[in-house]
């Protein structure tokens, strides 16, 4: 901003006192002046000169704060003036106009209409008068009409002008400000969304693993007495678990970091002994599941390097099976049928349906009961994708344990990409959670090499 600038925006921030200043400087200068002039004319005497005067002009430093009661103000006394018999103009005068372009550029649009037709009138009536002395003749009075009226309208049109600039002037700036709030306010909003989508992953990925970590945990100790080699396999699936809760955990959370990340060999890259076998530290190769379990394909339970993990692709509904499985390994008797020709799906859309499934398999360990049998069906339609989990065990009649927020996790997932998730009791007993999420767009897409595999 330039010296000029800020000056102006100094007066315009005082706009009183600057206004009340400049008057002040023109009674110096104009009403002695005027006051000699009118103190000449027919009717006036001196001191009447000097009180039209300085009543002409003074209220000019209300011609900003307060431009109609000083526009009226400055018009009253000018036709006093009129009337009173004085046709000599003066320097006073120009208050008139003053007052015309300061109504006009500050006041509301009504005053400054008003403001023009008393001026226009205001100049008729002077030639009326001029017209009715003896001295002048008919032509001096229309030509003083003119003369007025044309400066009266040149000076309101410039104050249109005036006008017009400040009031764009102020609708950049209200919408430049508006445009501010708009920011701040999506800004916020994609940030509460971020944050709830980062809170659906971390309980689905928390969720789940706990889950399943406490079912073997329960399992391992009842069944330690009598088949050791239970009790192993479970800590073994234990294991696994957890290595796939930190993996997806670091995976999703890798995103929050703003360091770059560390290169191979540096501090802080490796999980430590727990991740690089499933028996004692620095025996076998990694594991994916207990002995005999078979490998879960497209989703990596064992991640040995953070940096890896981090860069490792989102679960998708091709990692369904790999999920049952995982499951499977816990002890739970799973059945996975999968109908239709599976196609490459969007990253959203795909993650969603991996939720859904890993979200309704933990409420299946979790409420189900002892020995549930459990069925998921994953069915590819021409235009959807449709989910079915459905169980036989008691968790429709079992007491919930937290504040359901998988079920409302589930069914917000699927809104996001207009799909719909209806869970509740089965008839004959048990469970269902059925999903459907449209896939009109994601299915005119070529299928990938993994589907194809």
């Amino acid at each position: 901003m330039t010296a000029w600038e800020r000056l102006l925006e100094w007066a315009d921030d005082h706009r009183f006192a600057v206004d009340a200043a400049a008057t002040a400087v023109a009674l110096l200068v104009l009403v002695p002046a005027s006051a000699l002039t009118l103190g000449l004319g027919f009717t006036a005497g001196v001191g009447h000169g000097w009180l039209l005067s300085t009543a002409l002009v003074a209220p000019l430093a209300w011609r900003r704060v307060a431009p109609v009661w000083s526009a009226a103000a400055v018009y009253a006394v000018g036709l006093l003036q009129v009337l009173a018999g004085t046709l000599v103009p003066t320097l006073a005068d120009l208050a008139v106009l003053v007052a015309l372009y300061s109504v006009t550029v500050h006041g509301p649009r009504w005053a400054y209409r008003v403001a023009i037709l008393g001026a226009l009138a205001g100049s008729g009536l002077l030639a009326l008068r001029v017209a009715g002395f003896a001295l002048y003749r008919a032509t001096d009075a229309l030509a003083t009409a003119v003369f007025l009226g044309v400066l009266c309208l040149g000076v309101w049109s410039f104050g249109l002008a005036r006008r017009a600039r400040r009031e764009t002037i102020e609708a950049l700036v209200d919408r430049a400000e508006r445009a501010e709030v708009e920011r701040d306010q999506q800004h916020r909003i994609a940030t509460a969304a971020e944050r709830a989508r980062i809170a659906r992953e971390m309980h689905d990925i928390v969720a789940h693993s706990l889950t399943v970590m406490v079912a073997q945990a329960d399992g391992g100790r009842y069944a330690a007495e009598a088949d050791p080699g239970a009790a192993t396999r479970a800590l073994g699936t234990i294991a696994e678990t957890g290595r796939a809760a930190l993996s997806d955990m670091r995976r999703l959370l890798g995103v929050l970091r703003t360091e770059p990340a560390a290169g191979p060999g540096s501090p802080g890259t490796r999980l430590g002994p727990i991740a690089s076998a499933t028996g004692p530290a620095g025996q076998g190769e990694p594991r994916t599941g207990p002995p005999g379990a078979p490998q879960t394909g497209g989703v990596p339970l064992v991640a040995a390097e953070g940096a890896s993990a981090e860069r490792a692709p989102q679960p998708a509904a091709g990692d369904v099976a790999a999920l049952v499985e995982q499951v499977r390994a816990s002890g739970l008797h799973v059945s996975f049928v999968q109908v239709g020709e599976p196609r490459h799906l969007p990253p959203g859309t795909g993650l969603t349906v991996y939720r859904i499934a890993q979200e309704a398999l933990t409420n299946v360990l979790k409420h189900a009961g002892p020995s549930p049998r459990v069925t998921v069906l994953l069915a590819w339609r021409p235009d959807a994708i449709a989910l079915d989990v459905d169980d036989d065990g008691r968790g429709a009649a079992a007491d919930s344990d937290g504040l359901g927020q998988g079920l409302l996790g589930m069914r917000e997932r699927a809104a996001m990409f207009g799909g719909t998730v209806a869970a509740g009791p089965r008839p004959g007993g048990g469970f269902r959670v059925r999903a459907r999420i449209p896939t009109s767009i994601a299915g005119t897409l070529a299928p990938t090499a993994k589907d194809d595999a």
